[in-house]
């Protein structure tokens, strides 16, 4: 009598806690998506003392210090990671956040130099000032910035289309994208899934988003990597 195939193992269960600012929608859309079988992510919204979704000091700022009672709610679930979900907010100072929590610009460098990735394009939504920043900060964890562009906003980043995407990266210049090894989608708050994809297609080298990169600091170590 014929033996039934061995069924596959089902991937081990990983909880992920999740600090998202309180008016981005689209974590919650592609974290799931990109995420690997068996993450479960939970969600704690950040509220701002005051109450504002533009971005600027006292926003990132007052992000951070929410991010203590985001920790607390979750303090009795058995989370493998915690990660904050705003990639400016790591870059631009504010209050210390609670031992162990990761920020996606945390996230994005990691994943970046795991890969291989230091000459890079970015692209944001944010103003320029702050794209600026960013760059510089990246520079300073060894990843060199080619070219930048930034759509100059500082609040709607849920209402961004693809096509604004796609148009932003087509003004990056051909010298810089020949010697990039990647293009950086930096931001949790704009939708990048199908720009993504249209982009990678277009200019031949990854894409690297940071919800991208969230999704990939759920993953287990690989066996013998460095801590």
């Amino acid at each position: 009598m014929p033996t039934e195939p061995a069924a596959a193992p089902r991937p081990a269960t990983r909880h992920v806690g999740v600090l998202l600012p309180w008016a981005n929608q689209a974590v919650e859309e592609e974290l799931p998506q990109l995420g690997e079988p068996g993450v479960v992510f939970h969600y704690a919204r950040l509220v701002p003392a005051s109450r504002t979704t533009a971005i600027d000091d006292s926003f990132w700022h007052e992000l951070r210090a929410a991010a203590t009672g985001a920790v607390d709610s979750m303090r009795h679930l058995p989370l493998d990671a915690t990660l904050l979900a705003c990639t400016s907010a790591g870059f631009t100072g504010g209050p210390a956040l609670p031992p162990g929590v990761i920020t996606a610009f945390d996230a994005l460098t990691a994943v970046l130099h795991r890969r291989g990735f230091v000459r890079v394009m970015l692209a944001t939504p944010y103003p320029e000032p702050v794209t600026r920043a960013e760059a510089e900060t990246l520079s300073e964890r060894g990843i060199r910035v080619l070219a930048h562009a930034s759509l100059g906003l500082d609040d709607g980043y849920p209402d961004i289309t693809p096509r604004q995407i796609i148009d932003l990266c087509a003004d990056l210049p051909k010298p810089a994208l020949a010697g990039s090894d990647a293009l950086v989608l930096s931001c949790t708050g704009w939708r990048t899934l199908a720009a993504a994809a249209d982009l990678q297609d277009r200019l031949r080298i990854p894409v690297v988003s940071s919800n991208f990169a969230l999704a990939a600091h759920t993953l287990p170590p690989a066996p013998g990597a460095a801590p």
